[in-house]
């Protein structure tokens, strides 16, 4: 396994706990690398490495091939985003002497793990001056956390009867942020009234005096609550990271690690990273919007011959595509779940998923057979370790990626990355092994022909 790999990874984990974060990241190491955005140059040639930002949560990278780019690309789309609890654009208030933030869960969570779990708080807050202020609290070692409380096991007795899905209300799921002492009965005179909000008053002081943030700054602010810690090493042997987001980040930052270490070729290369995956991939930044016609369009107008639309759909048409996302991992303590002989082992190396979707493959992009055969002879020749699975038994359940919203362009889509597993936990587990593969083997994808 690539031991320096895996030191970039876990530190691109924990400077990129958000959508936001992670874009910053991949611009700043693109830049290192020779990218340039695409604003900044008047002609694009063979060999030169542009970036296309998008709102602070998407960007495309692209290293120009020496064919015409009409001819088709070879891409790597992954997205961003990760489960995990959003900030309500009204959300302070105080209970009983305690001053919680309203939350509003975002993607597929199982509610009931992200309570008595250390939480920090990331984000912006957008000020009507135009300011924006920067928000990473709970990371560092003298910074506070927070936390959603839970029911002792004394008092539980009605919450244990209840399905998992329901006994934490999302509407529960509100962050502890603060406090006020309780009077004492008798510092409270005759007929004197508790003052309201205090505690609540004493926070948005706090807020005020730090960050220049006030209460009606929140309706214009986008703070994501994730678990508070950096990725560790797991294991006696250290086989195994542990760590927040890796859905779909293994993929993403494996993806742009790629191109940044590709020297180009015939084919234009390109890593795509985009946003709201875990949501359907929609709004302005997600794979759904017109973010990857629109940055492609800026590339082809710098390129020779200028900008037609039959080349921007002749390009997008003839292009391959891996879609760069993560697949469950078998899971030996719940193995029923599972048909084994079509299931992605952790250690087992990178992993294509020929149709996702669910039941009867509903929502999938069902890959060709003459792509994935193109694909194992040149992973086959380079010595990649790869594994063909699905996500879980028939009718189980199911998932979807980015790949058939690629796949509208006509150009040929694998579902191909890194196998995870306590998938969408705060905590998720991959093996090292399976993330060196899945470098080199969207390394060597990029060289295809």
């Amino acid at each position: 396994m690539n031991e320096e790999l895996i030191k970039e990874y876990k530190n691109f984990l924990d400077n990129g706990k958000t959508e936001r974060e992670c874009a910053s990241s991949i611009i700043a190491l693109a830049e290192k690398c020779g990218f340039k955005d695409v604003n900044s140059v008047k002609s694009i040639k063979a060999g030169d490495k542009i970036y296309v930002p998008h709102m602070n949560k998407a960007v495309a990278l692209f290293i120009a091939g020496s064919d015409p780019i009409e001819k088709g690309m070879n891409i790597l789309g992954a997205h961003i985003d990760s489960p995990r609890l959003d900030i309500k654009s009204n959300p302070l208030y105080e209970k009983e002497f305690l001053v919680y933030m309203n939350t509003h869960y975002y993607g597929g969570i199982k509610k009931y793990q992200w309570v008595t779990l250390p939480l920090a708080i990331h984000g912006v807050v957008c000020l009507k001056n135009g300011e924006t202020v920067k928000i990473n609290i709970g990371e560092n070692d003298g910074d506070p956390v927070f936390v959603i409380s839970d029911i002792l096991p004394h008092l539980a007795q009605k919450q244990m009867k209840e399905n998992a899905a329901d006994f934490i209300p999302g509407e529960n799921l509100d962050l502890i942020v603060g406090s006020e002492n309780p009077p004492k009965k008798d510092e409270k005179k005759d007929g004197e009234k508790k003052e309201k909000d205090k505690a609540k008053k004493a926070i948005l002081d706090l807020l005020k005096s730090q960050y220049g943030i006030t209460e009606e700054d929140f309706t214009s602010a986008e703070l994501e609550v994730v678990p508070a810690g950096r990725a560790r090493d797991l294991g006696f042997d250290r086989s195994l990271v542990l760590a927040y987001g890796q859905d779909d980040r293994s993929c993403a930052f494996t993806s742009a690690k790629a191109i940044f270490d590709y020297k180009g070729g015939k084919r234009t290369a390109v890593c795509l990273c985009v946003d709201k995956e875990e949501i359907g991939s929609v709004g302005a930044t997600g794979m759904g919007s017109h973010f990857f016609e629109n940055a492609l369009a800026e590339v082809i107008a710098k390129m020779d011959g200028g900008y037609s639309d039959l080349t921007l759909r002749r390009a997008l048409s003839s292009s391959y595509m891996l879609s760069s996302d993560v697949n469950a991992a078998f899971d030996p303590m719940n193995g029923d779940l599972f048909d084994s002989q079509n299931a992605s082992y952790l250690g087992g190396g990178i992993v294509f998923n020929k149709y996702t979707g669910s039941r009867g493959k509903s929502g999938a992009s069902d890959a060709n057979p003459e792509f994935i055969a193109k694909l194992r002879a040149l992973l086959d020749g380079a010595g990649v370790k790869y594994q063909l699975a699905e996500l879980g038994r028939v009718d189980q359940g199911g998932g979807g990626t980015i790949a058939y919203l690629a796949a509208k362009y006509c150009m040929n889509v694998l579902d191909a990355g890194v196998a995870v597993l306590s998938m969408h936990a705060p905590w998720e587990i991959t093996s090292k092994e399976d993330l060196t593969q899945a470098y080199e083997a969207y390394k060597n994808f990029l060289t295809l022909e």
